[in-house]
């Protein structure tokens, strides 16, 4: 049952993110070509401005999923509904503490938004994105249980829908109005009309959730559930600021107009990541429901599959990001949008490096390992920004993306070997670096190979250049790895759950033929 909730999960996930990768671009050349540049720099600059409020979250969705896989486990019905209220109550709190301290941000604006020269109120727009913000925590508690219930293929269901009106009726807007104020209020009725959606399925699938009678969470675990936010908080803000200063550094040191280069990077990133990443997290309600029975050998031979396909993965879009990136946003939005090689090399690495910790991530949080670990973060905090300012004075943009690098480094050369693979698996630290060594060994083989190889082939249009190479990174890294990893026993794995899954499809099309 794990195996097929993951499966589905993961297909449902990387479907909404196709669907959310074509509208995207199509959606942001439009934006770029009609608006211009600095709007693209306000939309990143603030996205990120805003990252830090979400610290208010405090993480409290992760530990109450961690919460809720045992007593869903159980079927303790009680308890679930005891926690799915303590869930809706905090959540009205987190709101209320978001706008009122978003609002404190406003004096500071002008120091952050410097150069830019579009009619267009920056108080008014920070607003309308603040009440984004708070419009993802309007009634949108109960999308947990769908998550706990591994059933969050529905909420991708649901969010492909929500990414195909949204960006149908921006574009219509940025057409046909050319008005930034009303495309920003569209996203924030957009997400107020999914979680509805959202929230009637939960109640129809589980209705003790329209029940009246409300219970109390159990005091002995309502302390447990505050000291794992405890732990959290310290995690996601370090999380927070590790992905959310880069812009407002960039906006403050260089300028908004290069905000709005990095942001096309970004979205193009952001975009290639969430679609595998989510293929990955997938995975992390079966693995909740797994880690209950506390059983090393087990979780060690699931983490296994897991790393392995991760690995494919990100080495994978990793050499295509190196290959690809520049020449795509050349040929998607013009030559003068292009940031310098040296600064895609950097944000690729940064690109490979964070898709590596997925596998790591999913146990851990699955696990509920936030307290063991939690002044690392606010080491990585620190070294994070006291690099990114160093490097940037020194080296310019790349250097901010070099200070997360650098700052992520204390979760590999520690917390990942201490608490996932020492804890969870029971494994030595050698086993571990000898995993992490050898997979950077074959990475960069890779990459090297596929580099090479493409500057045999040298074309003068940019357009078929652009599709060589694409082939090349579709052939040579693939054929490496299954090469290297064909008698592979995860390998071996997928290659069975695959065949398994098409002699399904076969016998029910069969069947169907047949009557």
């Amino acid at each position: 049952m794990r195996t097929k909730y993951s499966i589905k999960n993961s297909v449902m996930s990387f479907v909404n993110t196709i669907v959310n990768f074509v509208f995207l671009f199509i959606a942001q050349k439009l934006f770029i070509k009609i608006l211009g540049i600095e709007y693209n720099g306000l939309n990143g600059l603030f996205t990120n401005i805003l990252t830090f409020l979400n610290l208010f979250e405090l993480g409290i969705g992760s530990a109450i999923n961690y919460h809720l896989y045992k007593y869903i486990k159980v079927n303790d019905i009680k308890t679930i509904k005891s926690i799915m209220t303590f869930y809706k109550k905090a959540y009205r709190i987190i709101s209320i503490m978001i706008f009122m301290i978003g609002l404190l941000f406003i004096p500071f604006l002008r120091y952050i938004v410097k150069d830019i020269t579009v009619n267009i109120n920056i108080i008014i727009v920070y607003l309308l994105f603040l009440l984004t913000t708070i419009s993802t925590y309007i009634i949108s508690y109960k999308r947990n249980l769908l998550f706990a219930y591994q059933k969050n293929y529905f909420i991708n269901i649901i969010n492909i829908l929500y990414i195909i009106v949204l960006n149908i009726s921006q574009i219509f807007v940025i057409y046909f109005t050319k008005n930034y104020y009303l495309y920003l209020i569209i996203k924030i009725v957009c997400i107020i009309i999914e979680n509805i959606i959202i929230n009637i399925k939960v109640n129809k699938d589980y209705p003790y959730m329209k029940e009246k009678n409300n219970y109390n969470i159990d005091a002995e675990l309502k302390s447990d559930i505050f000291n794992k936010v405890r732990a959290l908080m310290i995690h996601k803000i370090s999380s927070s600021v590790t992905n959310g200063t880069d812009n407002i550094l960039i906006s403050i040191f260089i300028g908004i107009k290069t905000v709005g280069l990095y942001t096309n990077y970004n979205y193009i990133i952001s975009s290639i990541k969430k679609l595998f990443q989510n293929f990955v997290y997938a995975t992390m309600p079966s693995i909740g429901n797994l880690l209950v029975e506390n059983d090393c050998e087990k979780n060690y031979l699931i983490f296994k599959k897991i790393s392995f396909i991760n690995f494919w993965i990100t080495t994978f879009t990793s050499v295509c990001l190196f290959m690809l990136i520049r020449p795509f946003i050349s040929i998607w939005i013009g030559d003068k949008y292009l940031l310098s090689e040296f600064v895609s090399i950097i944000l690729v690495t940064n690109y490979y490096q964070d898709m590596m910790r997925n596998s790591y991530n999913i146990f851990k949080d699955a696990a509920g390992i936030w307290v063991d670990d939690k002044y690392i973060p606010v080491l990585q905090i620190l070294i994070n920004l006291f690099c990114s300012i160093i490097l940037l004075k020194i080296i310019g943009l790349a250097g901010v993306f070099l200070g997360t690098i650098i700052s992520r480094l204390v979760l590999w050369f520690y917390s990942y070997p201490k608490y996932v693979y020492k804890k969870l698996f029971n494994k030595t630290y050698a086993d571990y670096y000898k995993e992490l060594l050898l997979n950077m060994l074959v990475t960069i083989i890779i990459m090297l190979s596929t580099y090479f190889i493409s500057n045999i082939f040298i074309i003068s249009s940019s357009t078929i250049q652009l599709f060589i190479n694409g082939l090349i990174c579709l052939i040579v890294p693939n054929l490496t790895m299954y090469l290297l990893y064909r008698k592979n026993a995860e390998f071996k794995y997928y290659m069975k759950l695959i065949k398994k899954i098409i002699n399904k499809k076969t016998i029910q099309n069969n069947y169907k033929s047949i009557n």
